[in-house]
């Protein structure tokens, strides 16, 4: 897998509801995430019953569904994938799912699969991790997304464990907003510095992991998580105890693993 990082800067970034997406299903997450019905993920309007909340959601019951059990995944050489990340300016957005972090200026990077061009849109946080292996899931994931011109998307993941300090993520928990408000993150972003050392990475055929659950997705989950302090961790808990959707069926999708 060749990383293709910019020269310029190295940085990265799925969310839900970007103003201005183009495409159908793009125009449906942005009503969905600003108009009734509410969803939430646990209690009557969970995770269980998203698909039954409105005739928009019934994507939610369909059979590519994220996320999943990235366990059994087989090995392939793959070379397909390409980043072009860039640091860039940020707002911050509370939207009471998540922290959801997009960039002020058009042009923010972008990712190449499979010779196709994604636009780096934006980048937010689950806690615990959405993807597991072998059922172990990770205390944070980061899901940064990026955007063709069709609408489709391509969603990277990045896991993480306790340890070391993540300068992004000091960055992110020192702007923290309330819920419904944006702020300015005051320093540049630069995702480079939530990437693992090794590029060995899940790639599967999927959906988004929030109402309507467009099967749109082309996942791309790196495979070692990278290091966040405790404190950081629980400042992500505390917000937000459980934003996590539940693991779906692979439906016998299969399940990539570039390990070079």
């Amino acid at each position: 897998m060749s990383l293709g990082l910019a020269v310029a800067g190295i940085g990265t970034g799925l969310g839900t509801g970007i103003p201005g997406w183009p495409g159908a299903a793009a125009r449906a997450e942005e009503a969905a995430l600003h108009t009734a019905p509410h969803w939430d993920y646990t209690g009557p309007k969970g995770a269980e019953n998203w698909r039954h909340l409105s005739p928009d959601y019934a994507a939610c019951g369909g059979t590519r569904q994220s996320p999943i059990d990235l366990g059994g995944a087989l090995p392939v050489r793959d070379d397909a994938l390409e980043l072009h990340w860039i640091p860039f300016a940020a707002d911050l957005t509370h939207n009471g799912h998540t922290l959801q972090a997009a960039p002020r200026d058009k042009d923010a990077g972008y990712l190449t699969l499979d010779g196709k061009r994604f636009d780096f849109r934006q980048f937010h946080f689950h806690h615990p991790s959405e993807h597991a292996f072998a059922g172990k899931r990770w205390p944070l994931e980061v899901h940064a997304v990026h955007q063709a011109a069709d609408g489709n998307l391509a969603v990277i993941g990045i896991l993480f464990r306790p340890g070391r300090e993540n300068d992004v993520l000091a960055n992110i928990i020192g702007t923290m907003p309330r819920h419904g408000e944006t702020r300015p993150i005051p320093k540049p972003i630069d995702l480079s510095q939530m990437l693992p050392r090794n590029a060995a990475a899940f790639a599967y055929a999927g959906s988004l992991t929030t109402p309507p659950c467009s099967e749109i997705v082309s996942w791309i989950v790196f495979r070692d998580p990278v290091e966040a302090g405790i404190g950081q961790i629980e400042s992500f808990a505390r917000e937000f105890p459980m934003n996590a959707r539940p693991l779906q069926p692979s439906a016998g999708r299969p399940v990539n693993i570039d390990l070079f």
